[in-house]
């Protein structure tokens, strides 16, 4: 069982990184599979076991995301989440096996433009929606922190990313925090907007097929620039 960080909600992160000849099958509300081939397997401290390629850049062939458990037997892993879902590793020869402590987690330190956006946007809550309010910036939680927590005009609690140019990973990342924070009976549910000066189409699709609501941000306009243009929407 891979555990996730610890109770005292430190940053103190372990990856564990393997290179085997595998086969992957995925097993859940779709099917895939990957045949026998060589590939780096990691699993981190939170619980995230992901397979990848010598290619695709950053992107894994599959994954799985926490709060999931690992069980090892010796020529086979299984990855299982709550819901069921499985990833079975079928290995036919382990080649490199080695755990890395990585040390406390400082975080991410946003650029000047997302910082600003960030503070602007917590100081004007209602561009999002009348009567809007706001819950807290940075947003503390086990993964990282929300760039904003706000309650809508009903009192429903939503969960803002801030970023400069909006792209795939800062969907993914905020779909992260809303599994998270959708487990808290105190805030759920809880529904999630995607902000960007700019947003990639493709982004753009990811976000609203799993429900995320995109804006696009002008940064004249909140920092009190008047414009003719409406651009927040």
């Amino acid at each position: 069982m891979i555990l996730p960080h610890p109770a005292d909600g430190t940053n103190l992160l372990a990856v564990r990184l393997v290179i085997a000849r595998c086969q992957v099958d995925y097993v859940g509300r779709l099917t895939a599979h990957l045949p026998m081939a060589n590939r780096l397997l990691l699993v981190k401290a939170d619980g995230s076991v992901s397979v990848h390629s010598d290619d695709r850049a950053y992107k894994p062939l599959n994954w799985m995301t926490p709060p999931c458990w690992l069980t090892e037997e010796p020529d086979t892993w299984t990855v299982q989440n709550k819901a069921g879902e499985k990833i079975v590793i079928t290995i036919e020869e382990i080649t490199h096996d080695s755990k890395h402590e990585l040390g406390l987690e400082p975080g991410l330190v946003k650029d000047g433009v997302e910082a600003h956006l960030q503070e602007l946007l917590a100081e004007h809550i209602t561009t999002l929606g009348d009567g809007w309010t706001l819950v807290r910036r940075e947003y503390p939680t086990a993964i990282g922190p929300v760039d904003i927590l706000c309650r809508d005009n009903t009192g429903g609690s939503v969960a803002v990313e801030i970023k400069r140019r909006g792209d795939i990973d800062g969907v993914e990342q905020l779909t992260r925090y809303l599994e998270l924070l959708n487990r808290d009976p105190l805030l759920a549910p809880v529904q999630g907007i995607y902000a960007a000066q700019i947003i990639k189409p493709q982004a753009r699709v990811l976000a609203e097929d799993r429900g995320i609501r995109c804006v696009v941000l002008d940064y004249d306009t909140l920092r009190g620039i008047e414009s003719d243009e409406f651009r927040l929407f």
